[in-house]
């Protein structure tokens, strides 16, 4: 989350609560189902399609209206996303069925583990460098499995109005690109919803999370597939982070 300035979020109202009270149990039936029909699943081969169904349905619950526009790469593709709240991860997933790179900080929650492991999430320990090697392997490998990695470069959230710095030393597996992946830049816009779903300041991830579920209106989230890079903007990481990141600040100041 990040450290940015922020209004405090007002209080949940009773009907807020109410649709909590809706939404989670629906949530925890629809992972039950998930998970039941997962491990059988897996005996029938590599790409199960339950953690994409669950994410999908976890969006939906949540208020979230998921649609796409852009070009989406079928197989091998490393997306770079815009972040403004968990929400996006199952909006994602919804849209692509991508497996994501997250902070090894995750791994220290055994549910969230559990999760994340569903769903081949590659943990990334940022600070330990002697670990490069095995995680470039890592997230190779799960292109390879499951068709699509999505990785956050701001490192954590903004308000989504704008675009913070991207930390080119997240994308050391891209350096250089693996034969036959694309890299694509994604936008994740959420219009004039974005304020109020947006995770900063000193607002909790549960916080954020139940904020989100008490909400009324449901949310239009257009997933923008924007080109994928090439030529020169391939060369390295950090010219990937920069081009990476121009696309999504054209791409937004042009839906303005």
């Amino acid at each position: 989350m990040t450290d940015a300035p922020s209004v405090a979020p007002a209080p949940i109202t009773a009907l807020g609560r109410l649709r909590i009270a809706v939404r989670l149990p629906a949530m925890v039936l629809l992972l039950a189902l998930c998970v039941t029909c997962y491990y059988p699943w897996r005996l029938l081969g590599p790409h199960n399609p339950w953690p994409r169904i669950f994410l999908g349905g976890i969006a939906w619950l949540a208020g979230v209206d998921v649609r796409t526009t852009g070009p989406r790469n079928r197989r091998g593709a490393f997306l770079l996303a815009n972040h403004v709240s968990w929400i996006d991860i199952p909006a994602i997933a919804a849209a692509s069925g991508s497996a994501f790179v997250g902070h090894d900080g995750l791994a220290g929650h055994p549910f969230l583990r559990w999760l994340c492991r569903m769903n081949d999430t590659v943990f990334i320990a940022r600070h330990d460098r002697t670990s490069v090697a095995a995680q470039v392997a890592q997230v190779r490998e799960a292109i390879r499995d499951t068709g699509a990695l999505t990785i956050f470069p701001e490192g954590t959230t903004s308000d989504g109005t704008g675009l913070l710095p991207f930390k080119s030393s997240l994308l050391s597996a891209l350096d250089p690109v693996p034969p036959g992946i694309v890299v694509q830049p994604l936008w994740l816009d959420y219009g004039p919803d974005v304020a109020a779903l947006a995770w900063i300041g000193d607002e909790d991830g549960l916080a954020n999370f139940l904020r989100i579920l008490a909400r009324g209106p449901r949310v239009a989230l257009t997933v923008h597939f924007l080109p994928p890079l090439e030529g020169e903007a391939l060369t390295n990481r950090k010219t990937i982070a920069a081009a990476a990141r121009a696309a999504i600040v054209a791409a937004m100041e042009q839906g303005r």
